[in-house]
């Protein structure tokens, strides 16, 4: 089913993604295209507040993302490596939605 927001993904991913190396367990190093950030993000402390860390974050386009799994490797070009903890899905209806993955400095 076509939704009004297929498309808009490819869009974002043009303007603000770049070309990183995800590498799979046990596979071959391959360049996808995605945006990669380390974002703002609310965790609780050993008292039970809230407090503002900064966590890296890969958003990738499907298909591509059913191709990016835990574990896997991924280096954006920052001079650090990074593994793959999960993904989220964003929700969205459209075809080549984004899904968030959650990444891990490694070095």
């Amino acid at each position: 089913m076509t939704s009004v927001f297929d498309g808009m993904a490819g869009a974002l991913n043009a303007t603000f993604g770049a070309l990183v190396q995800h590498t799979p367990s046990g596979g071959e190093a391959v360049e996808i295209r995605a945006i990669f950030r380390e974002q703002p993000i609310e965790v609780p402390d050993e008292d039970g507040r809230n407090i503002l860390t900064v966590a890296p974050v890969l958003r990738v386009q499907r298909p591509v993302a059913d191709g990016v799994s835990r574990d896997d490797v991924i280096e954006p070009g920052d001079g650090e490596s990074y593994r793959v903890l999960n993904a989220l899905t964003s929700g969205s209806p459209a075809a080549d939605a984004f899904v968030l993955f959650q990444l891990e400095r490694i070095s």
